[in-house]
């Protein structure tokens, strides 16, 4: 239950996670477990620095520090960046960089209600529990019935599932239900075709509008997204890549030379070739490999109803129709008057 707040002491039932030597392990906090006989045993966590006990660390608190049989590590409290590190892959997830990127361009509060289209493995969905979070809700859906179940599962025994419900439906086929039709804040789609999507997204999108995102690893599919994103209606249609790259800072002696010499230079004053000092630096260097790509964030904004039906209607025509003989009469050109009382024609 360790995922809902936060909390000084580790209890039965919370998830943690295990740091050791800059390795992370999550750990179900209960002291006994079934083996593959179906038998009552005592849960001990095997680790390349030995045996941990789960029972000991029941009433320890969240960052101390724990013995092993053959060394030690740090229990810490579970985060959804930490979860994603650790977390059961059942598929390929999105990590820490896009979902925060994510996260902000859905403008998603506390209260907001968001549609989440591929659950996964529940990477991204323990994120957008914690941003909208108490009031909000996260409706999230997986077209394979087997991890829908095991992600609605998991949710309730982290304690969040007050925040989001779980479903098996495709989408794709057959929308997000007419239950959460003008409802949602936002929508967050990571499938094959998100293109199809699109329509759906428009229905469960409120009255007023909102925000749209989609996370797609190849750019023919944001290609096909954003047409359907423009014939839709949407604005401020979008894509980006995010790379995380670290800049390492150290400290670097820089040799300086002294130039007052240039004040008399002259043959009775030779340069004088070598440094007078040294002069440290503090310096960032970018890594020598950058991180590989992961996908491509298409965003754009649905706006409010009225402003999409004002935008349906078809221009006014300029020329009149002559009831007596069939012919056109164009419009007259506006006219303005200047300082002179002059009539002036505007192209």
């Amino acid at each position: 239950m360790s995922f809902n707040n936060y909390k000084e002491k580790i209890e039965e039932g919370d998830t943690v996670i295990l740091y050791m030597s800059n390795n992370l392990y999550a750990i179900d906090v209960h002291p006994v477990i079934k083996n593959k006989k179906g038998e009552l045993v005592e849960n001990v966590y095997q680790t390349t620095f030995g045996a941990l006990k789960v029972r000991n660390i029941i009433g320890a608190e969240y960052g101390s520090r724990v013995e092993l049989s053959k060394g030690w590590g740090h229990v810490l409290q579970p985060t959804p960046e930490l979860w994603s590190l650790t977390l059961p892959h059942r598929t390929q997830i999105i990590y820490t960089p896009d979902i925060s990127m994510i996260l902000m361009q859905l403008d998603l509060v506390p209260g907001s209600v968001v549609i989440e289209a591929g659950t996964g493995s529940g990477s991204l969905t323990h994120a957008l529990v914690r941003r909208v979070r108490p009031s909000g809700r996260v409706h999230t859906f997986d077209f394979h019935e087997h991890r829908a179940a095991l992600a609605a599962e998991e949710f309730h025994a982290h304690g969040i599932a007050e925040f989001v419900t779980a479903k098996h439906r495709d989408v794709c086929q057959s929308g997000f239900g007419e239950e959460l039709n003008g409802r949602a804040d936002a929508v967050f789609l990571d499938l094959p075709s998100p293109w199809t999507g699109v329509a759906h997204a428009v229905a469960a999108l409120k009255e007023t509008g909102g925000r749209f995102c989609s996370f797609s690893p190849c750019i023919e599919q944001v290609q096909r997204t954003c047409l359907a994103l423009q014939q839709a209606g949407f604005e401020d249609l979008a894509t980006m890549e995010v790379l995380q790259s670290e800049v390492r800072v150290s400290r670097r002696t820089v040799p300086v030379r002294d130039l007052a010499f240039l004040r008399h230079k002259g043959s009775s004053c030779p340069v004088d070739e070598k440094a007078s000092s040294t002069t440290s630096y503090a310096v960032g260097a970018w890594p020598e490999s950058q991180p590989g790509h992961t996908g491509y964030l298409t965003v754009a904004t649905l706006p409010p109803a009225f402003r999409r039906e004002k935008s349906k209607k078809p221009k006014e025509v300029t020329a009149q129709a002559n009831p007596t003989n069939g012919d056109t009469k164009a419009t007259p050109e506006p006219m303005a008057v200047d300082g002179n009382n002059a009539e002036i024609t505007v192209k």
